[in-house]
């Protein structure tokens, strides 16, 4: 197989967009385990032909079943082959040649006279996709008539956000990156930069972070010493943007491999928390804090420019067993929270459920968000909590979608 050139990528795509549509693996597991020995530039590719696949799907496959006199089977091999073929062309800007080459032999012993054929009528025929992905349908009926924005914001992958470790340096970062800012700390970048490669990388100066996930940390202002509890904190970004704003901070999650990444992240920014291996719903710290930020576990539609997976894999029952989570940390949070604290709940889901639905529900005193600590271009809620969604700063580059409630204790 690997004697054709560029078919460890194509193959490595392949099993990766198996394991999210057959087995419901998120992408970055998938890469984890199929993309293992790859070059940088063929792991680069190769998730960039199973994202963009992941994308464009619905739209991919009703061009392929306008060429076929009889529908493909949704999980048949020659429909995923043929799929990854049109999104590197189409997306991609692969020569069609090279598309057949390797997607011929991933094929092979298989009907590639069949995927040969449907693949040369849709390139001779000036196939294109439409300006906006559709959405699968199930996603589409329940984000309703917030659906299309959000659609239209899925069209181009995210820009590269940087959050700074010094506020007071951001328009010299901006200058020396060649990027632009949103808010203090933060500098955005053209998609596809190299992260290691860029200045102030091995000195620690910034961390790869979303604009919107640093929205929750932002909202708990300057830590002057005081103590904050950072729950399901891998691998760390919001524990370093704490950690930065002059908090003592503990870093709880219970998994090791995503705590080494962020002990990796405190080592080179040279920042400092105590970090917890520990089941939050277990977990019994005798204590409390001044400050606690809960940015817990949830379906991360949110980040769906990013990690188009998640429109294929999360449903209702996935949407449901994250709510259930998030209530029940909601309350083991609120009992480690000291008298006059702030707590911050946060998710980057698109669900009212895992959001709306949930701070509906905290038997704490109401801390209303501000208009005046947001980017321009982002308001709060008339309940005074923070919902941003993808098609938001779209001139700027958009933004994830994020929840983030805040209460304080009296």
């Amino acid at each position: 197989m690997a004697k054709v050139q560029g078919l460890p990528a194509r193959a490595a795509a392949l099993r990766m967009l198996d394991a999210v549509l057959r087995r419901g693996e998120t992408l970055e597991m998938a890469e984890r385990a199929h993309a293992k020995g790859l070059t940088p530039s063929d792991r680069g590719l190769a998730r960039a032909i199973a994202s963009e696949t992941l994308r464009w799907l619905v739209d991919l496959d009703a061009l392929i079943d306008s060429a076929t006199k009889q529908n493909l089977p949704h999980d048949a091999k020659p429909r995923m082959v043929l799929r990854m073929m049109l999104a590197q062309v189409l997306r991609l800007d692969t020569p069609p040649h090279a598309a057949i080459a390797t997607g011929l032999e991933l094929l092979a012993g298989g009907p590639r006279r069949l995927a040969h054929g449907v693949f040369s009528a849709l390139v001779k025929r000036g196939v294109s996709l439409p300006a906006v992905p559709t959405l699968p349908e199930p996603v589409a009926r329940r984000w309703g008539e917030r659906a299309a924005p959000i659609a239209a914001a899925l069209a181009e992958p995210p820009p590269l956000d940087l959050a700074l470790g010094d506020r007071r340096e951001t328009d010299r970062w901006a200058k020396e990156l060649g990027g632009m800012t949103l808010a203090p700390g933060h500098v955005r970048l053209p998609r596809g930069t190299a992260v290691e490669r860029l200045a102030g990388f091995d000195a620690g100066a910034w961390w790869v972070q979303d604009l919107a996930a640093s929205l929750p940390g932002r909202l708990l202002g300057a830590g002057e010493g005081r103590t904050v509890l950072d729950l399901c904190a891998a691998p760390g970004g919001k524990t370093l943007q704490l950690a930065a704003a002059g908090w003592q901070v503990t870093s709880v999650d219970k998994s090791l491999k995503r705590l080494d990444r962020l002990v990796e992240n405190l080592e080179r920014t040279g920042l400092s928390a105590e970090v917890v291996a520990a089941d939050a719903l277990a977990w019994k710290p005798g204590r409390t804090w001044d400050a606690i930020l809960l940015d817990a576990p949830c379906t991360a539609t949110g980040t769906c420019r990013r990690h188009p997976d998640v429109l294929h894999r999360i449903g209702p029952r996935q949407i449901e067993e994250m709510a259930e989570l998030q209530a029940a940390l909601l309350d083991r949070a609120a009992g480690w929270l000291a008298p006059g604290g702030t707590l911050v709940y946060a998710t980057c889901s698109l669900e009212p459920e895992e959001g709306e639905a949930r701070a509906a529900g905290v038997a704490l005193d109401p801390l209303p968000v501000e208009a005046g600590e947001l980017p321009a271009g982002l308001a709060p809620t008339p309940e005074g909590w923070l919902r941003t969604e993808p098609s938001m700063l779209g001139e700027a580059g958009g933004i994830d979608g994020f929840f983030a409630a805040r209460w304080r204790r009296s």
